[in-house]
Order: C-alpha cells, then sequence, then structure tokens
C-alpha cells in the first residue's frame, strides 16, 4: 500500500462525475490549442515570412490574457462559475470555427487570422479564473491536489503530442484539417461543461466590482503570507530563470543548431513533467505544500544553471528534464495552496491574479534571458539566472514563516465522509473573511 503512494493519485477521476467531466474536456481543450498554435505558426510564416510576424502571435495573445484575464476574475466572484465557464468556451468555439473558415476561404489577410486569434485568446483567459476555482468547489480538500496533478499532466501531454499531431496533420490534410481538429476539441470541452453543476460564489456584502479587479485580487493575496509567498516564488522562478528564449542560442553554440536537438530541449521539459506527474502520489498526498513547493522551486533553478554549464547533449536533456519535473512540482503545489488558502467570495479575484502572474512571469523571463545573453553569452545567463532564481527562493522561504510551515487540509473523519458535502471555502461570516473585507 505504501508503494501506490508514490504514484498518480487518481481517486478524484475514480470519484467520476463533474470532476472527471471537467478534465476530459479540459484536456481535449489544451491539445486543440498546441495544434492550432503549430498551424497558426505556419500559416502567419507562409504569409509573411517575417519574425516579426510570428512574433505578433505572442503579441496579441498576452495582450488579450492580460486584459481579459484580471477581468474575468471580477466576473467569476460576480456570478454563477458554470455560466462563466460555458460562455467562455463558446467563445472560444466560436472562434476556433472562424480560424477553420478563413483557412477554407484561402485567407491571405494576417491581421484577420491576428484577430481570430486575440478573440480566442480572450476568451480563454475571461474563463480562465473561474475555470482555475473549480477543482476545489468540486474535490474534498484533501484530493484537491491529485485533481490538479492530473490537470498538469494533460497539460504535459498536450504540450507533448500537440505539435507532433499538428504537423501530421497539416503534412497530410493542410491547415484547415489542423483548424478542425482544434475545433472538434473544444466542441468536447462545451459538452463537457454542460454537464458541470451549478457553482456560485459566496457573498461578501461587498460588490466584487467595487473596488476594480485589480485592487481586489491583489489586495486578498497581500494581506496573505502564504499567498504572496507562493505567487513571490514563482515569479522569482520564472522571471529570473525562464531559458526557452534562450534554447536557439544554446543549439547553435554547442549542437550545429539542429533543429532537431532543438525540439528535443522542449521535449526534454515535457517528458519531465509527465514523469513527476505519473509519480505525484509522493506530493499530493504530503501536507506540507509551501516547503515542497519552495524546495522544487529552487531545484528548478539549479536544473537550470546546470543546464547552462552542460556539455554533453545526454547532460543537458538531463538537465531540462529535471526542470521540469520540478516546474510541475511547484505548479501543483502552488495552485492547490492559492486556491485553498482563498476564501470562496474571492477565488475568482485571487485566480486571476495567479493567472497574470504566470502569464507574464514567464515572457518577462524570457526577455531577460534574451537581454542578458546578447550583452554576454546564453551560458552566463543560463547559470546566473538559475543561480539568482534559487537564491530569490531561498530569500522567500527565510522571511515567509507562514509558506514554509503550511499544511492542506487533512482529510476528514469517515463520518464527515458520509454527512452532506460543504464548500472548503471559509464561510462568509467567518473572522477570516470578515479580515480580508477590511
Amino acid at each position: 500500500m505504501k508503494g501506490r503512494g508514490q504514484f498518480l493519485d487518481t481517486r478524484p477521476l475514480r470519484g467520476g462525475g463533474p470532476f472527471r467531466d471537467l478534465w476530459i474536456g479540459t484536456a481535449a481543450s489544451q491539445l486543440g490549442a498546441q495544434i492550432a498554435m503549430v498551424a497558426v505558426l505556419a500559416q502567419v510564416w507562409d504569409l509573411t515570412g517575417s519574425p516579426l510576424g510570428t512574433g505578433a502571435i505572442g503579441l496579441v495573445t498576452g495582450v488579450a490574457t492580460l486584459l481579459f484575464g484580471l477581468l474575468g476574475g471580477t466576473l467569476a466572484d460576480a456570478v454563477d462559475r458554470r455560466t462563466v465557464v460555458r460562455a467562455t468556451t463558446g467563445g472560444q468555439l466560436l472562434a476556433a470555427a472562424g480560424l477553420c473558415v478563413q483557412a477554407l476561404a484561402d485567407n491571405r489577410n494576417v491581421p484577420l487570422l491576428l484577430s481570430l486569434v486575440a478573440a480566442g485568446a480572450a476568451c480563454a483567459a475571461l474563463g480562465a479564473p473561474a475555470r482555475r476555482t473549480l477543482p476545489v468547489l468540486l474535490l474534498p480538500a484533501d484530493q484537491v491536489a491529485a485533481g490538479l496533478a492530473l490537470s498538469n499532466i494533460s497539460f504535459q501531454a498536450s504540450m507533448l503530442g500537440g505539435p507532433a499531431a499538428a504537423g501530421l496533420i497539416i503534412a497530410r490534410w493542410d491547415l484547415p484539417a489542423a483548424y478542425a481538429a482544434q475545433a472538434v476539441a473544444v466542441a468536447i470541452s462545451a459538452l463537457a461543461v454542460i454537464r458541470l453543476p451549478s457553482m456560485r460564489p459566496e457573498r461578501t456584502g461587498r460588490t466584487p466590482g467595487k473596488r476594480g479587479p485589480r485592487r481586489g485580487g491583489w489586495g486578498v493575496v497581500l494581506r496573505r503570507p502564504t499567498l504572496w509567498g507562493s505567487m513571490a516564488t514563482d515569479l522569482s522562478a520564472t522571471v529570473l530563470a525562464m531559458p526557452v528564449s534562450l534554447f536557439p542560442l544554446v543549439n547553435e553554440m554547442r549542437f550545429g543548431g539542429d533543429p532537431r536537438t532543438l525540439g528535443l530541449f522542449l521535449s526534454a521539459v515535457a517528458v519531465g513533467g509527465i514523469t513527476a506527474g505519473l509519480l505525484s502520489g509522493n506530493v499530493t498526498r504530503r501536507r506540507g505544500g509551501g516547503l515542497v513547493q519552495l524546495v522544487a522551486a529552487g531545484v528548478w533553478g539549479l536544473a537550470l544553471a546546470g543546464f547552462g554549464l552542460a556539455g554533453p547533449l545526454w547532460l543537458a536533456l538531463g538537465c531540462l528534464a529535471v526542470a521540469g519535473a520540478a516546474d510541475t512540482v511547484s505548479v501543483i503545489t502552488r495552485s492547490t495552496l492559492v486556491q485553498l488558502e482563498t476564501p470562496d467570495a474571492y477565488r475568482g479575484r485571487v485566480s486571476s491574479v495567479e493567472h497574470v502572474i504566470g502569464v507574464a512571469g514567464p515572457e518577462v523571463g524570457n526577455f531577460r534571458g534574451g537581454l542578458v545573453a546578447s550583452v554576454t553569452s546564453a551560458p552566463v545567463a543560463l547559470v546566473v539566472g538559475g543561480l539568482s532564481a534559487t537564491l530569490g527562493v531561498a530569500l522567500v522561504a527565510a522571511f515567509n514563516a507562514p509558506l514554509r510551515a503550511y499544511r492542506t487540509p487533512a482529510p476528514p473523519p469517515v463520518a464527515a465522509r458520509e454527512a452532506p458535502e460543504t464548500s472548503p471555502a471559509s464561510p462568509a461570516g467567518s473572522p477570516e473573511s470578515a479580515d480580508l473585507q477590511r
């Protein structure tokens, strides 16, 4: 029995019902998004032949995500979260259908293509905060980490298999088929969320949007050391050590610029993440989530510093796999802590802050890496960045005792499990919730 705890905890799926529907729908949507990403890159490159054109994809996606992610947090705390997820998934389906139609019509207008990409990203960002709150509302508190681990595995699997599937589809049937595959995947997601139960946010006596989404979400985070410490740990890891922008430079310097090697870099990170996910029972059953996140983020930084120093390809890929595994552990523990530590009435806004940090941190980190490498070298940027990230995490650990000591809730007694289920969130009238309203 002890050995079984080392592997993936599948209790959330064995329980069936709404979480399993959500997981299947989200996994399908993530796979479709990866296929569409490759298709959009291929189409924009074909139309422009310019890295500026392909760079514009990231620009429109990032702007849409930042703008609508914060708005989505307020929305998630104001109306039924099932309604938000249903409506935004429907919007993504329309955007996916639009991409398919423009490809069938042999569209040559890049702004039109980017507008459809931005529309899909806006819908996804608008629904992301509400979607992030669903596992903690659908699962017992002691299974939330396991549910998030399962979600992370589906994401890592989509990163590993989605681009390869897209390449095969485009090579055999061209771009319209790739966009059609995305539309089918989003349709599966839409069917899954239709079956979800109603999940209205708890009320606090204050209108969620009264003080604005940014101030509301950040205000809750800054009042709770566990929340700001967890997010500061993530920012230290991504802003100071994100390596993706340096992969082409390292590949050119050490491995002859072979595009297959460049692909292996990305695959190694995903393989490490999937492996950690499959063994995540060791993480999801541990209650000391804050300390686990701190250690994992520190290992991420050290592994990337090792990648910067690695000579042989096998060692470089090994370092990236370790980094991917550490990142998965850090993401699972951070997401669990954020959802369990936030009272339900504020989960949407806090989730929007987490979402924005998750989007902005890696983008800033990639820019930082490219900037440092432009005045030094890729290995220097990686080593300095990795060690700086580990130092930043160590400082958070040193000055944030509540995060170090944080423990997830214990499993309820058998008698409590047989009683009617209640929301794991703090009641609106509790002292904890009242303190956050001040």
